[in-house]
């Protein structure tokens, strides 16, 4: 089969689209044809280089397809399903996995960034990894949702518990894990503000919910909030973004306030002044990925349709550099995916 992967960090360069074995299923098993895998900013970090990825890698974290083999004590997907991956992988015995915090898992992975990822031809998944597509999506929006589905629902429910009626501030609109995040956050009954960068991906935004939308790039983001709110600022800032935005984030979180961060893409090291952390009682929360309720519930949310998987276009897998230089452009609106 084919495969996209790397056998060494760098640039476009060292992505290859390679010949493969194809792979044998265990007893408790699967074997599903790929027939669309998103991409996401970890696979840029990923080929750039992120300790402990071994190598070679089939890089992806998303994927959806066809079942086309299962294991002997496979019971709840038979050939001819179609299913996406659930790419958070973890033992299920340890203290953390018992208490259904999986993504704290001692031993917890994602595809494609510690293992064996989506971007290829066949995939063999354990039976827990994957879920039925609801009927109204497509191979593509069904790629498109699992890992900024659950990363978001973590965030926003798990980690800083959004309440009806709370304000909620979210960069990047129609970034993957801001565009579930602005669903995830209305599905909840909060007040959505959002900032994106072009008029077009402003009226994106809107179209998925946010109720205040501002150009970044054109406007004074914590006068604008702090007009919106009349000086009291938001009660969740929904931060993926890092160095960058960081001070503007705190500038605009009220008292009480939670910020919730999970990804660094401008940046890792940041300032903070623990004066107004303290006197606003304030807290700063860390979020990775979500747990595998966190997926389902999710799910829930889309089978319903009060959220969506926002798509932006789709490359030939074997278009992969072509691929990863469009994703590093940020020009996209939703996820960019590959079709083997």
């Amino acid at each position: 089969m084919k495969a996209v992967r790397i056998h060494k960090h760098g640039g476009v360069d060292v992505l290859k689209y390679d010949d493969i074995p194809t792979p044998t299923i265990r007893d408790d098993q699967v074997l599903v044809k790929i027939r669309a895998a998103a991409m996401n900013h970890l696979d840029l970090w990923v080929r750039k280089g992120i300790p402990g990825v071994p190598l070679p890698c089939i890089l992806g974290s998303d994927g959806a397809g066809c079942v086309v083999d299962v294991g002997s004590k496979v019971t709840s997907f038979h050939p001819g399903d179609r299913v996406m991956i659930q790419p958070l992988t973890y033992c299920g015995v340890c203290h953390f996995c018992q208490q259904g915090k999986e993504n704290y898992c001692d031993a917890w992975g994602i595809f494609g960034e510690n293992q064996d990822g989506t971007q290829c031809e066949y995939m063999a998944v354990d039976e827990t990894h994957i879920r039925s597509i609801p009927d109204h999506l497509d191979f593509v929006e069904a790629s498109a949702f699992s890992l900024v589905a659950q990363t978001a629902l973590a965030m926003l429910v798990r980690r800083a518990k959004i309440q009806r009626g709370e304000a909620v501030f979210i960069w990047g609109g129609t970034s993957g894990v801001g565009s579930i995040g602005i669903q995830i956050a209305k599905a909840r009954g909060a007040i959505v503000y959002t900032a994106t960068g072009s008029e077009k991906k402003s009226s994106v935004a809107k179209e998925l919910g946010a109720d205040e939308v501002v150009n970044y790039t054109k406007t004074d983001i914590v006068k604008w909030i702090m007009e919106k709110t009349n000086g009291r600022g938001v009660d969740v800032v929904m931060e993926h973004v890092g160095a960058l935005t960081w001070r503007t984030s705190m500038n605009i979180l009220g008292k009480g306030g939670r910020l919730v961060t999970c990804g660094a893409t401008t940046g890792p090291k940041v300032n903070l002044d623990i004066r107004h952390l303290f006197y606003k009682q304030q807290s700063i929360l860390g979020s990775t990925m979500g747990d595998a309720a966190a997926m389902d519930e999710a799910l829930d949310l889309l089978k319903k349709k009060k959220i969506r998987p926002l798509v932006d276009r789709t490359f030939p897998m074997k278009d992969i550099k072509k691929a990863h230089t469009y994703l590093e452009q940020n020009k996209q609106i939703g996820k960019v995916a590959l079709i083997p």
